[in-house]
């Protein structure tokens, strides 16, 4: 079992300096926070369907999630402004590092048919971007609990200047990437 925080400082840290040639340890990139964020959708007017996508939010991330409102009009959609669109966690910390550790041993390997994370899901930065289709792989959540099935993405921010940095920082702490062919 990988320990996130562990790994970082013993193994990612020393290659990341010997790879990129940091004079510094404050220059390796490392992950600042983790957001995860769940749409509501067409399913935005059923208050039951939001407040069940809010616990179920709350289980798998350890805090309560903010409600996302709509910033402008947008009536092909029929949403208004000031609605409440979606929910939202930023976990930073302790929290973010028990999470990071619940993703990569448990979670990822629970999902089905996953054959590892296609490196197009990094961006320029180095930020990861995972979207989920159902919430049921997180061990939090049991099949008795997910009366709504929903989907959600994770989005893992790294303080990486570029794309080779962040795509070598998370191979390194042990994210499963798929094999090229």
């Amino acid at each position: 079992m990988i320990n996130i925080k562990e790994q970082y400082k013993n193994v990612a840290v020393p290659s990341l300096k010997e790879k990129f040639g940091f004079k510094n340890q404050v220059l390796v990139p490392k992950i600042n926070k983790v957001v995860l964020n769940v749409g509501f959708g067409k399913h935005v007017k059923e208050k039951e369907y939001m407040t069940n996508v809010e616990k179920s939010l709350e289980k798998i991330a350890g805090q309560k999630p903010m409600m996302s409102k709509a910033k402008k009009s947008i009536s092909a959609f029929k949403i208004r402004e000031g609605m409440v669109i979606g929910s939202t966690v930023t976990l930073r910390g302790q929290r973010m590092n028990d999470f990071l550790n619940k993703l990569v041993n448990i979670t990822f390997p629970r999902v089905r048919d996953f054959r590892g994370i296609s490196d197009k899901s990094i961006d320029e930065k180095g930020n990861i971007t995972i979207g989920f289709k159902e919430q049921t792989c997180f061990p939090e959540i049991t099949a008795e609990d997910a009366d709504n099935v929903f989907g959600l993405e994770v989005c893992i921010a790294t303080s990486a200047r570029n794309r080779e940095e962040g795509l070598e920082l998370f191979k390194l702490l042990g994210f499963p990437f798929k094999k090229n062919q």
